[in-house]
């Protein structure tokens, strides 16, 4: 595209959210940095890409809250902001044994993954459609794909947002508006932080984590025009673990 346009990226102030921001910066697309409450580390990634000669701007909002998400996409279309990539990133783990696991964690898990994702996509969805072109990457999760014992939670979300993904790449393709799912592994980030290493390393094929920037960019590569044929597709990024 000539000029391109906005990346929404939801929770966009840390992790892998933060990579996939500056990556797609890099790229040359205008970023929005969602998130809910991180605002301090949002200006930082933000002013990481207006350094680098980047275009960013802070979209704050609960992407579990339709209303409230609602309200701040309007705001962004009514202003002519136009939006081409979103990439549904915010989520948050409860892990926990099923028998024990309380309501509030399962709840909390997957409104932030499937509320997140159709209260996010679903309004920019038509003036997608209009221009004929847009990039949607949810990020979903080996957990989505294999299962990860105490996450069924986090494995229920994510295997629903992998279904989410197929049947609206099925629905889109036709309007140039590509849909794909990215699965990431083990990745170095705050998320991971009481993983017990020692368990869990021997059974990753590459004996490492993954870091952001190698998530950022395969997402990176979905968004661009190289990538046009490629829709409806869970690509893993898990150093052999799926």
């Amino acid at each position: 595209m000539s000029t391109k346009p906005y990346a929404l990226i939801t929770g966009g102030s840390r992790g892998i959210g933060a990579a996939i921001v500056l990556a797609l910066a890099a790229d040359g697309f205008p970023v929005l940095i969602n998130y809910r409450s991180s605002h301090d580390r949002a200006q930082e990634v933000a002013a990481q890409v207006s350094a680098a000669g980047g275009v960013a701007r802070l979209c704050p909002f609960d992407v579990r809250d339709a209303q409230a998400s609602g309200t701040a996409l309007q705001a962004e279309l009514d202003r002519g902001t136009h939006i081409g990539v979103i990439v549904n990133n915010a989520g948050v783990l409860q892990d926990g044994p099923f028998p024990s696991m309380q309501a509030d964690a399962w709840e909390s898990v997957t409104r932030t993954t499937l509320d997140g994702f159709f209260n996010v996509t679903q309004p920019l969805v038509m003036p997608m459609v209009r221009k004929r072109w847009g990039r949607i990457v949810n990020i979903a999760s080996v957990s989505g794909v294999i299962g990860v014992r105490g996450q069924a939670n986090y494995s229920a979300a994510k295997a629903g947002l992998i279904g989410a993904t197929r049947s609206l790449a099925q629905e889109l393709a036709k309007r140039k508006v590509t849909v794909n799912a990215v699965a990431p592994g083990l990745i170095d980030t705050e998320m991971i932080e009481n993983v017990e290493m020692d368990h869990v390393m021997p059974r990753i094929p590459a004996r490492r984590l993954g870091r952001p920037e190698e998530v950022a960019a395969l997402v990176r590569f979905l968004v661009s025009e190289d990538a046009a044929y490629i829709t409806g597709q869970v690509i893993g990024i898990n150093g052999g673990l799926a």
